[in-house]
């Protein structure tokens, strides 16, 4: 296949990978709301991508995600909003640059993350069911850390007080999200990035 061909091939493959990501933006599918909180499936075509075209393909569309997640705290706010987005005041907390970092850094993470472990464990001879599972299992588990880590890290007294807890109890509350959201998260994620990531892989 000419050098062409291989271009125009990957273009159209990351056109369907964004508009899947538009998509789940613009309905329920994309930000589940579960009370003050929110499951996502916006981080399965970042892992998809990642996998089957590349690592740098896979950071372009974490990009994509983070910036959704802005768009969405801004445009359907919720409590808990002013962690995601610095154009929004919520109950009297207000986002800033920080709020960025929230929304884009993890997601950035997720792409490289996913990609890196893949192509990794690929080269090494394992399956790609092996290793997309891996991938999915990591990097979801670790995108979910990184959102929640710098949650504490820029909002936990304004969090904390959104949701309802004291700060103290703060952790006991993520441990929750991670219970509630990040497991199912985790599991959908490894089981499309396994039958996408072999798919895709048996008609390159």
């Amino acid at each position: 296949m000419s050098k062409t061909s291989n271009q125009i091939k990957s273009l159209t493959m990351l056109a369907l990978f964004l508009a899947i990501e538009v998509v789940l933006l613009v309905t329920p599918l994309g930000y589940l709301r579960i009370g003050v909180l929110s499951a996502t499936l916006m981080h399965v075509p970042v892992i998809v991508c990642a996998c089957t075209m590349g690592t740098k393909y896979g950071v372009l569309m974490g990009l994509v995600f983070g910036i959704t997640s802005v768009i969405n705290a801004t445009m359907a706010p919720t409590v808990t909003s002013f962690a995601f987005s610095p154009f929004v005041e919520v109950g009297g907390f207000s986002g800033g640059f920080q709020s960025l970092i929230v929304a884009i850094g993890p997601r950035l993470l997720l792409g490289w993350l996913a990609g890196t472990i893949y192509h990794g464990l690929i080269k090494k001879g394992k399956s790609v069911s092996l290793s997309a599972a891996t991938a999915a299992l990591i990097a979801t588990a670790l995108h979910t850390v990184g959102v929640l880590g710098l949650i504490l890290l820029f909002y936990a007294a304004p969090y904390a007080q959104a949701i309802g807890v004291a700060q103290g109890a703060l952790m006991a509350a993520m441990g929750t999200v991670i219970l509630t959201n990040a497991i199912p998260e985790i599991i959908v994620a490894i089981v499309a990035n396994i039958a996408l990531t072999k798919a895709l892989s048996a008609r390159r």
